[in-house]
């Protein structure tokens, strides 16, 4: 039995890949809290030159503010705030680094990054024993549940058919196996980011890396008094083991870090449940960060997984001799490339020649991470390695850990 080819096959409804296939299908793209190039630019410029390298830089700006216009124009209330990246230090090493980032985005055009003092960073966020920041405007706050429901409504609205509980256990030449049938079509996207390991013949392709996120109870007007916040701006660190955070529409804060990274033999889980002790870490940079939520009730918590490629560098094409199309491994930056991607893959699968398809993610390929057991113990490694850095830097080394250096040369992340 084949399946309907004109179908969008989706694991579950609220699948972080939702957005991916609806970009995809060049109705309205997603949008994404920040607008870095995934993996860095500079890896672009041997391959395609420094201007290359910049045009992505400018894609991806484009892509927040289109996708802000794309969903006021569907009439989609995501809760979105365009008020730009907020990344903190707190201690020396921290400091250093963010300086030193500052020195190198400016060095690019189209990054629009500012070095902020320590009183205007608390002036803007008062994080705890806050150094510095680094602010660039290219960044918005959403809601993505809400994004995902408006999302369905237009699709469904245009006359697409959803299929939900349809599970892709592999991907052939223009086919796409699941227990159902058979959906065939000229091409066949790929857009299964964290969950890719699930597919027959990519157990090793990405990685699934867990991220975890817990959210507040609303937060009173004496509290966010202490804190200010009022730009809405996402917050980021220069930790090694990094965390990330918005202040809600309903006056909350939402904040997220790894916990358990990576769970052996790339299994995933689909229920969302977080371990306690990821919780209780979370609730602990809380405090630390804003003292005056001490006493705020954590609401709920839950899991997912992004994908990881082993060169960290996201990756968006199409091999017309098979029809197999792929787009992915955003490694946490995947609301705004989602877009990109989904504009991109139209572009290819058209077969136009424009500015998209030129950008040098375009057809990137990357090699497979290590069998098992060689990437949980890596994996599991190195992210002990950027805690222990962490620890240390903030309680007694006045410069970046030899640790975390090491670990940033083995796992990728310092190219």
């Amino acid at each position: 039995m084949a399946l309907p080819a004109v179908a969008v096959l989706v694991r579950r409804l609220h699948d972080a890949n939702f957005s991916g296939w609806f970009a995809f299908l060049g109705l309205i793209p997603g949008l994404g809290a920040l607008a870095p190039v995934t993996g860095g630019r500079q890896q672009y410029v041997s391959s395609h030159g420094r201007q290359a390298a910049a045009d992505f830089q400018a894609a991806m700006n484009d892509t927040v503010d289109e996708v802000i216009r794309v969903a006021a124009a569907e009439g989609i209330d995501a809760d979105i705030v365009k008020g730009g990246e907020f990344t903190v230090a707190y201690d020396r090493p921290q400091q250093q680094r963010l300086e030193a980032a500052v020195r190198a985005e400016q060095a690019w055009s189209h990054t629009d990054v500012r070095l902020l003092s320590a009183a205007d960073a608390t002036d803007r966020i008062n994080v705890a024993g806050s150094t510095g920041a680094m602010w660039h405007p290219h960044c918005a706050r959403i809601q993505p549940a809400k994004l995902v429901a408006g999302l369905t409504g237009v699709v469904l609205a245009l006359g697409v058919e959803i299929y939900e509980d349809t599970r892709v256990s592999e991907i052939t030449p223009h086919a796409a196996l699941t227990a159902h049938g058979t959906v065939a079509a000229g091409v066949i996207v790929r857009a299964t980011e964290g969950f890719t390991a699930g597919l027959a013949g990519l157990h090793r392709a990405w990685l699934p890396m867990n991220s975890s996120l817990i959210v507040t109870e609303p937060l009173g007007e004496h509290v966010w008094a202490g804190i200010g916040w009022a730009g809405r701006d996402t917050l980021g660190d220069m930790a090694h083991a990094y965390m990330y955070a918005q202040r809600t529409a309903d006056d909350r804060i939402a904040i997220g870090g790894r916990g358990v990274p990576y769970r052996f033999g790339s299994r995933t889980d689909t229920d969302g449940r977080t371990p306690a002790a990821t919780i209780e870490a979370l609730r602990g940079i809380l405090h630390r960060f804003f003292p005056g939520t001490a006493d705020a009730p954590i609401a709920h918590a839950w899991s997912g997984v992004l994908g990881v490629p082993r060169d960290w560098a996201a990756t968006v094409g199409l091999d017309r001799g098979t029809g197999l199309a792929w787009a992915g491994g955003y490694v946490g930056t995947g609301v705004a490339t989602t877009n990109l991607a989904g504009r991109t893959l139209t572009d290819l699968i058209l077969g136009r020649e424009t500015a998209l398809t030129a950008l040098p993610w375009v057809n990137h390929r990357v090699r497979n991470w290590e069998p098992e057991p060689l990437r949980w113990l890596a994996v599991t490694a190195l992210y002990q390695a950027y805690t222990r850095a962490d620890r240390a830097e903030l309680t007694r080394r006045t410069g970046t850990s030899p640790l975390a250096t090491l670990a940033d040369r083995v796992s990728g992340r310092g190219h």
